[in-house]
């Protein structure tokens, strides 16, 4: 049978040409394909919500004002918002919710600088270096996340001694000493001189901002120069200098605004400072070290795609390794980089949700574990917990589209 792609001069329009007329068929396909699939979910949302309410579970939101009547810690010791047992199960999952996004930016960072690193050292000239590179990402990209998460904590809890080794007795000696006389690594956590925020602190941090903001505006100048007339600016130091100097000089005018509390041993256990549970380190290296093993493929990739000429190219010129690695090839590369790179991150972040294997109060901890079996409300528990995490992926996407766009070719 032959389809009718132009209907006649002057005829009207026939119901006839939505299945026979090529101009017509796609859309008629989309339209129904689409409902159908609006009427299949309706028809489950339907069914769910029938057997829902012959259980007397109709969704219900209210449980959120509800008083949690537990407590939840955070990867520094306390509660990041203050959060008691008196608290609402909507404070407890806004805690979970910042205790992820913490170890999912911290596990970012790190696995990034560590990807990047490693990437590079993995091309290295160096035999030794890199086998090791290899045996790293080898290690790490075939033993699953949970393992290394269970084996750091282990190692963490295990291996480190406890507060009361630190205790120095009457002939000066101690089982264990602190780190510079400052970082003291124990079985209960890592304790870190803490900022103690004085008067004018904010003004400190404030021109902090303003001078790291310089610094970038200057590496940008100073690329921008490069391209544009060939003109090489040292970019390391000057950098340094805009982004410390004007904070250092200001420290001391405005009269020590800032200063350190000690961690301090007293009866039991450590007091003062700042505290990192060793939930939170073992997921944050976890994390960090697996993901970093496959962004170090993923940054070797981009770095091999980049044609060999470019690097001979700037060695003829007499450019130095480094430099022609940062202003040459690393740029080229990173459009073959940014897209995997985004998945990476995205796994990084949900898979941050393991942290219950450790003890990590993240959301799914708080949200999808304790409010859940306190209050029952499995579909809306697990409904929230899906949006947040589609949620944060989309916002990460976003972002690492933008950064994705601001790396492409500019053509003149």
């Amino acid at each position: 049978m032959s389809s009718i792609s132009d209907s006649p001069r002057g005829s009207g329009f026939h119901l006839s040409q939505l299945i026979y007329d090529t101009r017509y068929r796609s859309m008629t396909i989309q339209v129904v394909t689409f409902l159908l699939v609006v009427l299949a979910i309706w028809q489950l949302g339907s069914n769910l919500l029938a057997n829902l309410a012959n259980l007397g579970q109709e969704p219900d939101f209210g449980f959120l004002d509800s008083r949690a009547g537990y407590d939840i810690g955070s990867g520094f010791g306390t509660s990041i918002i203050g959060y008691t047992s008196a608290s609402t199960h909507i404070d407890a999952a806004f805690v979970g919710i910042l205790n992820t996004l913490l170890v999912a930016f911290l596990g970012i960072v790190l696995a990034t600088i560590i990807g990047v690193i490693a990437g590079v050292l993995r091309l290295s000239k160096n035999w030794l270096v890199s086998r090791l590179m290899a045996v790293y990402v080898e290690a790490f990209r075939n033993v699953p996340l949970l393992l290394w998460i269970v084996l750091i904590y282990a190692v963490m809890t295990e291996s480190t001694p406890q507060p009361r080794a630190f205790r120095v007795d009457e002939a000066g000696i101690a089982d264990a000493y602190m780190v510079f006389d400052a970082i003291a690594i124990t079985n209960r956590g890592v304790y870190l001189p803490g900022p103690i925020w004085g008067p004018n602190s904010g003004i400190l941090i404030a021109v902090f901002i303003a001078s790291v903001i310089g610094a970038l505006v200057y590496r940008r100048y100073a690329k921008k120069l490069l391209f544009d007339t060939g003109r090489l600016l040292p970019m390391v130091w000057p950098a340094i200098v805009i982004a410390f100097l004007p904070v250092i000089l200001l420290f001391f005018v405005l009269g020590r605004p800032v200063g350190l509390d000690y961690p301090v041993l007293g009866g039991f256990n450590f007091s003062g400072g700042m505290q990192i549970s060793n939930p939170l380190v073992a997921l944050w290296l976890a994390l960090s070290l697996y993901t970093g093993a496959f962004i170090t493929e993923i940054v070797r990739a981009g770095i091999l795609s980049v044609s060999k000429g470019q690097s001979e190219a700037s060695e003829a010129l007499g450019m130095r390794a480094n430099r022609t690695m940062s202003l040459i090839i690393l740029p080229q590369a990173m459009r073959v980089i940014i897209p995997p790179l985004t998945s990476q991150y995205l796994n990084l972040t949900k898979n941050s949700s393991l942290a219950i294997a450790v003890g990590y109060p993240d959301v799914r901890a708080t949200l999808g574990g304790i409010t859940l079996n306190q209050t029952g409300r499995a579909l809306e528990c697990m409904l929230l917990l899906g949006l947040f995490y589609l949620a944060l992926s989309l916002i990460i996407s976003f972002v690492m589209n933008v950064f994705n766009n601001s790396m492409k070719l500019q053509e003149r």
